[in-house]
């Protein structure tokens, strides 16, 4: 399932393509077209270059391209901020890419870490269920209320990937009542890192077992949809307590660009807040530690560290 760094620039270019119809930038619409949208020849125009230059960009085999050029590409296929700065990373030389791409897929690497730091904003925030994703959208940790919504420490430590939980888990279409609209931001973010790491084998080995999987990501994975969420809003429908309504921000962290801190925030007075005032009662009452999660000084903390994960440690 590897994909040459070429070849999804191309197949980039050419979904955008198919989505702009020639009367939204003012070209006559009749006539037979081959495939649907803007033809190679008319992106050209309409951006400025030669048609040979954009052909050979699209088909991967082009020179190094400029910002301007990338700019003018962007506005003809109309292009939001996140999927201009995704044209930006697959069409540059991999270079930079590539050594962070063998940095995270060579033999011998050491597994993704939550620094204690972040172990500890977790353990503090006891109001709003909160998580931390890494590369792949791994569940690296999460707090007390995070688990009891999502029940992360109830997954298997390979099961722990959000992809996985939304497109292999039977169980996620009952969970989000808006699947659909979760399935396909899950993929989008996911396409993003793909992007950003177009060497990574362990990326690559998820793609293909979820294609095989789920014909949903198969769909959602070709339409070659990009989106980084950094906030929004999500339904879920938890077996205890009912349904939730639970906007969320997401936040890079300082130090660690492929982690992200999930935080669900939900809006005070509501019912949702009052149904998490249960959940985290709940949450609160002693266990027994089996989970074997407990905090890295062995203390029975809130917080849940997938300290079990050295299966998924960055190894081909």
């Amino acid at each position: 399932m590897d994909i040459p760094p070429g070849r999804e620039l191309g197949d980039f270019l050419r979904s955008r393509r198919a989505r702009i119809q020639p009367e939204e930038v003012g070209l006559p619409g009749h006539g037979r077209r081959r495939v649907p949208g803007l033809r190679r020849e008319e992106v050209a125009q309409l951006a400025g270059v030669s048609v040979d230059y954009y052909i050979r960009l699209e088909q991967g085999r082009g020179p190094s391209v400029s910002d301007a050029v990338l700019d003018a590409i962007g506005r003809v296929l109309r292009l939001d901020d996140t999927e201009q700065d995704y044209l930006r990373t697959v069409a540059r030389p991999a270079t930079r890419r590539t050594s962070a791409a063998r940095r995270t897929s060579a033999p011998g690497s050491a597994p993704q870490r939550v620094r204690p730091g972040l172990r500890i904003l977790l353990d503090t925030i006891d109001r709003a269920p909160a998580f931390v994703l890494g590369r792949r959208m791994d569940v690296l940790a999460w707090n007390a209320l995070g688990d009891a919504v999502v029940g992360f420490s109830q997954m298997a430590p390979e099961d722990r990937n959000m992809p996985r939980q939304v497109f292999l888990d039977p169980r996620s279409r009952e969970l989000y009542p808006d699947w659909p609209a979760v399935a396909a931001e899950t993929v989008a973010q996911l396409r993003l890192d793909a992007g950003n790491h177009p060497l990574d084998r362990q990326l690559a080995t998820l793609v293909g077992e979820l294609s095989l999987g789920s014909e949903d990501f198969r769909r959602l994975w070709a339409d070659h949809q990009v989106k980084e969420k950094t906030y929004g809003a999500k339904r879920m429908r938890h077996p205890v307590v009912g349904e939730l309504t639970l906007p969320y921000e997401t936040l890079t962290v300082t130090g660690e660009p492929d982690q992200m801190l999930v935080v669900y925030t939900p809006k005070p007075g509501t019912q949702t807040e009052e149904r998490l005032r249960l959940l985290a009662s709940w949450a609160a009452t002693p266990s027994d530690g089996a989970d074997g999660a407990d905090g890295a000084d062995g203390s029975d903390r809130s917080v849940r560290v997938a300290t079990d994960r050295t299966d998924l440690s960055d190894t081909p």
